[in-house]
């Protein structure tokens, strides 16, 4: 597939041309498409934007794409918001969804959906802050409710606290943390016990004026990739193999150099890149790990 100048392939789906594939915003609402609606290019082609297809509203953004060959009554979408609510719902309440949307989640005021994920109703679920605080809880705790319905509290927030992701646990995965900084790590998923829906949770990360606040959360394997896009447009991928697996109240490894004041943007999980083009030999290699740069704390 070709792409922008800056751009990346971060979903790779493989539908059937009867296959729906629902898509979900920011704003809580969801838009469909059948397989066959879309388009058919070139292996190299650049393809159409989204906002070509649907027609979504100002000020909307695509943070989900799910494709449903069955809507199963015991398959479930689960949702999370930036204020900490949860909800989810059977999968075969999105049936049937007009071409200018249906409202999936009510909202609050200043709240926006955070993630969307299929599971079939038998899973764990962990959701992170911007004050490195996770909690991870069996999705049968928020029980199954209607398309219309707010929904109930995943975690309680401390004060300027937010979500910043929610993952499906999955066998075998471990839990990625990046900052706004650059800094991130892997931590092993047995490090996090079930705990009730709407606690506090546990420290995942050690925040500190060095790495900066937590802004995303991933489960991960070694067979993928690790994207970091700066506010300056700058991106870099790794392995995510090379990325240190430490304890959950540490800060992490720097796994990118910022310009002074600069931030991530963007983080995202790819499909492991099999062959790299060679690149200036001036480029930076992997940064390595040193030993200031893990810090443990002693968990309140």
């Amino acid at each position: 597939m070709g792409t922008n100048n800056d751009d990346f392939l971060e979903h790779l789906l493989t539908p059937s041309t009867h296959d729906t594939i629902l898509f979900f915003t920011n704003k809580g609402k969801v838009y469909r498409s059948k397989g066959y609606e879309i388009p058919e290019f070139s292996r190299t082609a650049k393809g159409l934007p989204i906002v070509n297809l649907l027609e979504i509203d100002r000020g909307e953004s695509i943070n989900a794409i799910i494709p449903v060959s069955e809507f199963l009554e015991n398959w479930y979408l689960f949702f999370t918001t930036k204020q900490g609510i949860a909800k989810r719902v059977p999968l075969s309440a999105f049936a049937n969804i007009r071409t200018n949307g249906l409202i999936a989640i009510n909202l609050k005021e200043d709240d926006d959906v955070i993630s969307v994920r299929l599971t079939d109703g038998t899973k764990d679920i962990v959701v992170g802050t911007s004050k490195g605080m996770m909690i991870r809880f069996n999705e049968d705790d928020v029980r199954s409710m209607g398309r219309t319905a707010t929904g109930v509290k995943a975690i309680t927030l401390s004060e300027d606290d937010y979500v910043v992701g929610m993952e499906v646990v999955e066998e075998h995965l471990d839990i990625l943390v990046v900052t706004e900084l650059g800094y991130g790590k892997r931590t092993a998923q047995e490090e996090y016990r079930i705990q009730s829906r709407g606690g506090k949770g546990l420290k995942t990360l050690n925040v500190t004026e060095k790495n900066g606040k937590m802004i995303s959360l991933k489960c991960v394997s070694d067979e993928e990739d690790l994207m970091l896009i700066t506010e300056s447009g700058v991106i870099i991928r790794m392995p995510i193999e090379q990325i240190s697996r430490l304890g959950r109240v540490t800060q992490g490894v720097k796994l990118i150099r910022l310009d002074q004041e600069g931030h991530v943007a963007t983080v995202a999980i790819a499909a492991k890149e099999e062959e790299i083009e060679a690149e200036d030999e001036n480029d930076d290699e992997f940064p390595t790990l040193e030993d200031d740069d893990i810090t443990e704390t002693t968990e309140e």
